[in-house]
């Protein structure tokens, strides 16, 4: 005889009951077609049937990691190719608006021109393009903009709306501005 579950179609049967008769172990057969027991004894006992449900909307441990380990060489190269993009979007950038190079620690230089590039653009399309400045106005931040050459600087403020850029610049410390004095 088969254990009765809440629901006739359900994918999931219980195995053990606690007395006196809180199922806890539930036999599951996941998306993927594996069959796999569950101790669901650290869940509510009203919990157990849904979550028991659930489980076998979702594939078998072993066939979860077996496709995230597979996706995640895909992902690298889709991550890389997006990252080569953006660098060289933020390089062509840098050029074009006459940006001086960024400094600091190796591994930061890029990621902080593609900070800067993002941040830049994001603040141009909000206070020029969407906004009430004029391009007088944007070349005053641009100016400012220029003299942060800490790639640090940047990548700290990544995440910054791009209304906020000016007050971000305004409060940056000469530890993140550069200096003509080469031994400052």
């Amino acid at each position: 005889m088969k254990p009765q579950t809440s629901s006739p179609t359900s994918n999931a049967t219980l195995i053990k009951r606690n007395s006196p008769g809180v199922p806890r172990q539930w036999n599951v057969t996941h998306s993927c077609g594996h069959d796999a027991v569950h101790d669901l004894s650290d869940r509510p006992a009203d919990k157990r049937a849904g979550f028991a449900r659930w489980l076998g909307s979702r594939d078998c441990t072993d066939c979860w990691k077996a496709n995230r380990d597979a996706d995640t060489e895909s992902k690298q190269q889709w991550l890389a190719a997006r990252r080569a993009e953006e660098q060289q979007a933020a390089d062509d950038w840098a050029e074009k608006f006459d940006m001086p190079p960024l400094e600091g620690p190796e591994k930061a230089l890029q990621w902080g021109a593609r900070s800067r590039h993002q941040l830049m653009t994001t603040a141009h399309t909000a206070l020029v393009i969407e906004g009430t400045w004029d391009e007088a106005d944007w070349a005053k931040l641009e100016e400012k903009a220029r003299t942060i050459p800490r790639a640090g600087w940047w990548i700290d403020q990544r995440d910054a709306a791009g209304t906020d850029l000016l007050e971000l610049l305004d409060a940056a410390t000469e530890a993140d501005r550069g200096t003509e004095n080469p031994f400052r």
